[in-house]
């Protein structure tokens, strides 16, 4: 059973959530501030963290950094900051996915099953797939990379773009594409959660990220994978 962690501070959106969640057999756990949080996820491991980003005690980007030190669980910010530069600190920080309050509840559970199905493992019989660059070695079928003799932690939101890539590696993917396939189809048009993925991947395994050698921008079109 799919196990979540809320963490708000507002008992009746908690409370909310929690009835919605439990009624679709999901385990809740729920937490109001960051260090509550923290403690919550280390003590019962979640399959996904909703996390408002207002807490009393810390910003919501340091439970983000928190959590990334360790877990690389889907963590969907629920936030009524709309600003697009705290958008991108809280997808910068680590996060899956970012919603703004208010929202509808039927979108929040698609986004959640979206968040839950990236993470999962890839089926067992999969076909066994390892690719090899320059400058790292990507694992398909164990959903692992390797660099440097070491394994580089990926977020659940960067394996799922970085497989998509590497499954299309030499060809054109369109930013329509990748956004639908990694996000669902209603980010079509969230162009920046790409970027500053794409940033991350970049930073994470070019030797070079300034001047990229595996992940090519193609401006306007989308991102081409080169092994």
């Amino acid at each position: 059973m799919t196990r979540v962690l809320v963490v708000d501070d507002e008992p009746q959106l908690v409370r909310a959530l929690v009835i919605n969640l439990k009624a679709r057999k999901y385990e809740v756990d729920a937490a109001h501030d960051g260090a509550s949080a923290l403690a919550a996820a280390a003590a019962r491991p979640p399959d996904v963290v909703v996390l408002d980003l207002g807490l009393p005690d810390m910003d919501g980007t340091e439970v983000i950094r928190g959590l990334r030190g360790w877990t690389r669980v889907p963590i969907i910010v629920l936030s009524a900051r709309q600003a697009s530069d705290e958008k991108v600190e809280a997808l910068d920080a680590g996060a899956d996915d970012y919603v703004t309050k208010p929202f509808g509840m039927d979108e929040f559970l698609a986004r959640l099953r979206a968040a839950v199905r990236r993470a999962e493992p890839m089926a067992a019989g999969g076909t066994e797939a390892v690719l090899t660059t320059a400058s790292f070695t990507v694992d398909l079928a164990a959903k692992k990379v390797h660099r440097g003799g070491a394994d580089v932690r990926l977020t659940p939101t960067e394996w799922h773009l970085l497989e998509v890539l590497v499954r299309n590696a030499g060809r054109l993917v369109s930013q329509k594409q990748l956004l639908q396939e990694v996000w669902g189809p209603a980010y079509r048009t969230e162009t920046n959660y790409l970027r500053v993925y794409m940033a991350q991947l970049r930073r994470k395994l070019e030797d070079d990220p300034a001047t990229p050698r595996h992940f090519v921008t193609e401006p306007g079109m989308g991102y081409r994978f080169e092994p």
